[in-house]
């Protein structure tokens, strides 16, 4: 059934009435758009619209006349491409199609080169930005608040910032960064990065972050060594200079190298900073000076500073004024003036005593001055007493006093005694010692320079102190297990040529005892003190500096826990080891560097040259330029063979030469013997009569002192 229709077509006057007004609308958007069309398009459209209703009307009448009646023919939208088009659900139309009534385009967009775009019609897109860390956070910061340090020096306003930035366990990162920012820079951004992390110890950066954060340095100075050809050397040279400025400890050194392997360029880093910078005579003020000073003031300044503020202090006893003064000098280094300055000034004014002992308290306490400033800065004030004793006449009985309050109250170390036996101020004899303790390191530190054992034996022989010798050794050993193989080797050297020239067994006993009574305390500034000692021990036992006995007597007078008698039985251990004399001999890369077999056949060919007609003085001469006595037990052997196959005595003339003159020691003697023993066997298929033979040489040896009468011709099973 068809709807109702007017004449008109499909809509009524009243729905033609709307639709005019919507398209008069539509027509006045449309010209004040500037994407629509323009020029009267919507008149157009309606025109269309209407010419297309009239012609749709005519073919449906033809069509019904056509016909001859029958149901009507029902109009369908339809594009006239001919295609099938699925209608929009709402009323719009589709493809082809005129669209909504008030649709002035199909498509629209954002264009943002038109002049009335507004960015905020954009659609709204969310952007996944990834999380960070603190840490990431905190790496970002560091380069910013350290290139404004490099602009400003303003240390003060670097510290606010680290504060503000937080997360103090992270402060290794920026010791790192700051240091190795510096490395590729001038003298000047050094300087203050040197200035910076004393002003930054302990208030802001602990010392423990600043140890870790060198750590880490040591640990990249491969990689930094590609970008900054010299960052070993300027490595080295921050270490021992936080080490002078006691920002870093001189134990840092040694346990360092635990994180470290040995082929690592940290480790060349560590040695040179060690042997070259730090062991430097006035390596402090050299250092201080290397890259052009922290306060670029003299040293004449810098005393007449300290005088200052000290004078200062005792006029308004201000303590905590004084130590902020101490710490802005940024000398900690010289901090041994301070201490001598205030002792001074506090003897010269009685009144003042009760207030230099504060201010020295507090310093202390609160890790201003360091011990060993502490002490250096007393030492000082000892060796000027007497001078200072004809300005105050009580000099030596009030520093006694301040001595005895400093060590009771624990602001100066307990080990710092300068009095002797009868209560005075450095007696004789303990002048005396600490004349000798210098003067034996100055003899030592020239030795390993010179390596001239001849001078060195002189000098000590001019001394005329024997009594001192066990304390020679003690600083011989002290000083070499802190150095480098080379030395090391050349102090067991000297040990055996002392040994056979001036020092008595005794002597060598006493000394080892001293060292390894005091083995806990230098490993404190010698991580690997305990493993040295050891083989120093067991270097001297097959050198026959010492006999295995004495090793028994050294540890009779040792406390059976402690670590000294751990340390002699590593050196039992290390002695009696299979072939110990050729691997002790070459534990320091020392020795001829010649095989076993080698030296076999050069001792065969000596006794060969000896036994044709050459000087027993030139053989002993050789023998002992070999440079291996422990392994003369083979000479021992081979001229006891020599001399039953010849049946000559000529071979034990020349053992006897040597004995007399030392290069064969008794213990040599004896093994060589044994060999000889233990092989009568195999020799008597060559000299049917070698066991003859043996037992008139051991009688002859016996007789002769070579051998201990207790030694048995039995062979051993």
């Amino acid at each position: 059934m068809s709807s109702p229709r007017n004449d008109a077509g499909f809509l009524t006057q009243q729905q033609r009435e709307q639709l005019r007004v919507a398209v008069q609308n539509a027509e006045t958007l449309s010209l004040t758009s500037p994407r629509s069309p323009t020029g009267g398009t919507t008149s157009a459209l309606l025109q269309q619209y209407e010419q297309q209703q009239q012609e749709r009307r005519a073919a449906a009448a033809a069509a019904r006349a056509g016909g001859g009646g029958g149901a009507p023919v029902r109009h369908a939208r339809r594009s006239h491409s001919g295609k099938a088009v699925k209608l929009k659900k709402d009323g719009a139309g589709g493809k082809g199609t005129w669209g909504r009534l008030i649709d002035a385009d199909t498509a629209t967009f954002l264009d943002q080169n038109d002049p009335n775009y507004d960015s905020d019609e954009e659609p709204y897109e969310l952007i996944e930005v990834p999380a960070t860390t603190p840490l990431e956070d905190y790496k970002k910061s560091l380069v910013t608040i350290i290139e404004e340090y490099f602009s400003t020096g303003d240390a003060k306003q670097t510290a606010s910032d680290l504060k503000e930035v937080g997360y103090d366990d992270f402060h290794r990162y920026f010791v790192k960064k700051l240091v190795s920012m510096a490395m590729d820079r001038h003298d000047k951004e050094k300087e203050m990065v040197s200035v910076l992390l004393s002003c930054l110890y302990g208030d802001v950066v602990s010392s423990t972050q600043i140890k870790l954060g060198f750590v880490m340095l040591l640990q990249a100075v491969d990689d930094l060594s590609v970008d900054i050809p010299d960052a070993v050397d300027v490595l080295a040279l921050f270490i021992a200079r936080s080490v002078v400025d006691d920002i870093l400890p001189p134990a840092f050194l040694n346990k360092a190298k635990g994180s470290l392997t040995e082929s690592s360029k940290g480790m060349q880093v560590l040695q040179i900073a060690a042997k070259s910078y730090l062991s430097a005579p006035h390596h402090a003020e050299l250092l201080e000076r290397r890259w052009g000073g922290s306060v670029y003031i003299t040293v004449d300044e810098v005393k007449r500073r300290i005088t200052d503020l000290v004078k200062e202090y005792i006029r308004n006893g201000d303590t905590a004024e004084a130590c902020r003064c101490i710490r802005e000098l940024a000398l900690p280094f010289f901090h041994h003036e301070v201490v001598k300055r205030a002792v001074t000034l506090g003897m010269e004014s009685p009144a003042a005593e009760a207030l230099i002992i504060k201010l020295l308290k507090e310093a202390s306490e609160e890790g201003l001055i360091s011990s060993s400033q502490m002490v250096k800065g007393f030492s000082r004030i000892t060796e000027s007493l007497d001078d200072l004793s004809l300005d105050i006449p009580s000099a030596k009985s009030q520093f006694q006093t301040l001595v005895s309050k400093g060590v009771s109250e624990g602001w100066l170390d307990s080990s710092y005694v300068p009095l002797g036996a009868n209560g005075n101020v450095q007696d004789d004899d303990h002048e005396k010692l600490r004349r000798y303790k210098r003067d034996a390191v100055s003899m030592i530190h020239e030795y390993f320079l010179s390596d001239d054992i001849p001078e060195l034996i002189r000098t000590l022989k001019e001394l005329g102190v024997p009594e001192y010798n066990p304390i020679f050794i003690k600083k011989l050993v002290t000083i070499a297990m802190d150095r480098k193989n080379r030395e090391k080797e050349m102090a067991s050297v000297l040990l055996s040529s002392l040994s056979m020239e001036l020092f008595s067994t005794e002597d060598i006993v006493k000394g080892f005892i001293m060292l390894l009574e005091s083995a806990e305390d230098t490993a404190l500034d010698i991580l690997d003190a305990s493993d040295e000692l050891g083989l120093f021990l067991a270097r001297a036992v097959i050198d026959d500096v010492l006999a295995p006995l004495n090793l028994d007597e050294i540890g009779s007078e040792l406390p059976p826990k402690c670590s000294g008698a751990e340390t002699l039985n590593m050196a039992r251990s290390l002695a009696s080891a299979r072939h110990a004399g050729e691997r002790l001999l070459r534990c320091w890369g020392g020795g001829t560097g010649q095989a076993v077999e080698d030296a076999k056949d050069k001792i065969a060919k000596l006794l060969e040259e000896y036994e044709s007609g050459g000087d027993v003085g030139e053989a002993c001469n050789c023998i002992r330029e070999m440079g291996m006595p422990f392994f003369n037990h083979e000479v021992v052997k081979k001229a006891l063979v020599m001399a039953m196959e010849k049946k000559k005595e000529r071979p034990l003339v020349l053992i006897n030469e040597c004995f007399g003159e030392g290069i064969i020691t008794i213990n040599q003697m004896t093994k060589g013997f044994s060999r000889v023993r233990d092989g009568l066997d195999d020799l008597a298929l060559d000299i049917p009569d070698a066991r003859e033979k043996f037992l008139s040489f051991v009688e002859y040896g016996k007789k002769n002192g070579w051998l201990a009468p207790s030694f048995s011709v039995a062979a051993s099973t």
